[in-house]
């Protein structure tokens, strides 16, 4: 049983320390703090992305439930809110909450505006294969893990066709990918234990278009996780994204059997990816959204 806090003018005695995070998973920053009370004893912890092309800054934060509604979190929030604008991003985003919840409430009652809304989704793995119309001058190829050697040059350049993905109001800015970038997300899902798998669309010249990416766990059962897919603009509106994405749930219903569902999430405002889903038999679980902190007075 957690002890009660030790309180100083009815206020909760905490201190702040900021931790050396080792994980590093493309160019930027990440920074890591942990709450402790008077004893201690841990109350929570903040994660914050700080990428090297500006933009804003990506938090995580968590808070014993034990210890909530005690302004554990908002001495959290302010101490990520002074790094990021002392680093000049423009905004800090949160991770999705639940709508409803008490992360949602957080974020309301410490000012955050909501700026992207998301619908998640489940398609269950039973019954009939989806189909995908094959596109002409392109063909479909699938691998796992770290991304061949020879084709890391032309996968770096095609994942652009993520740059102008719908964002909703918020002050992303878009990363610039390499082959380094590439292999250390890749090493990243590794280290969890954790599959990724990817389908590309190649044109005729040999370069990637398209891509469609799923993380699955690496025992083969539970979900998998989509993790984006992007078809490069001069290629759109010819059925790539759902031709990789039916050959790819195909792919994978037959390389991890155990699995009882693949999950996605899509932003509201990207009506086409979410009608595609809808059509290779994905369904509303729930909605989530996004809440900034605009820094642009700041700075």
């Amino acid at each position: 049983m957690r002890r009660p806090p030790a309180r100083q003018d009815g206020v909760m005695i905490m201190h702040i320390t900021p931790l050396i995070d080792p994980a590093c998973g493309s160019p930027g920053q990440r920074l890591a703090w942990l709450a402790a009370g008077e004893d201690g004893r841990p109350l929570g912890t903040a994660f914050l992305w700080v990428p090297a092309a500006g933009g804003v800054a990506d938090l995580q934060l968590r808070v014993h439930p034990a210890e909530r509604r005690a302004g554990v979190g908002t001495r959290l929030l302010d101490v990520a809110t002074d790094a990021a604008a002392d680093r000049g991003m423009r905004g800090l985003l949160t991770e999705p909450v639940r709508q409803g919840e008490e992360g949602d409430r957080f974020c309301v009652a410490t000012g955050l505006r909501p700026v992207l809304a998301l619908t998640y989704t489940r398609l269950r793995l039973e019954g009939d294969e989806p189909t995908g119309a094959p596109v002409p001058g392109y063909r479909l190829i699938h691998w796992e893990g770290t991304v061949p050697d020879e084709l890391a040059n032309t996968f770096a350049r095609s994942r652009r066709a993520m740059d102008d993905m719908p964002m909703g109001d918020t002050g992303y800015v878009a990363q610039p990918w390499d082959v380094e970038r590439l292999h250390a997300i890749a090493d990243a899902v590794a280290r969890r234990d954790e599959i990724l798998c990817t389908t590309a669309a190649v044109a005729a010249d040999g370069e990637i278009v398209g891509f469609t990416e799923m993380v699955v766990p690496g025992d083969g059962r539970g979900h998998g996780q989509h993790y984006g897919t992007g078809v490069l603009p001069e290629h759109r509106g010819r059925g790539l994204a759902r031709w990789m994405k039916a050959e790819q749930i195909t792919w994978i219903r037959r390389r991890f059997p155990g699995l009882a569902g693949l999950l996605a999430d899509t932003a509201d405002s990207n009506t086409a990816m979410r009608q595609v889903n809808e059509s290779l038999g994905y369904r509303a679980t729930h909605r989530s959204l996004l809440y900034q902190r605009d820094l642009t007075a700041a700075n």
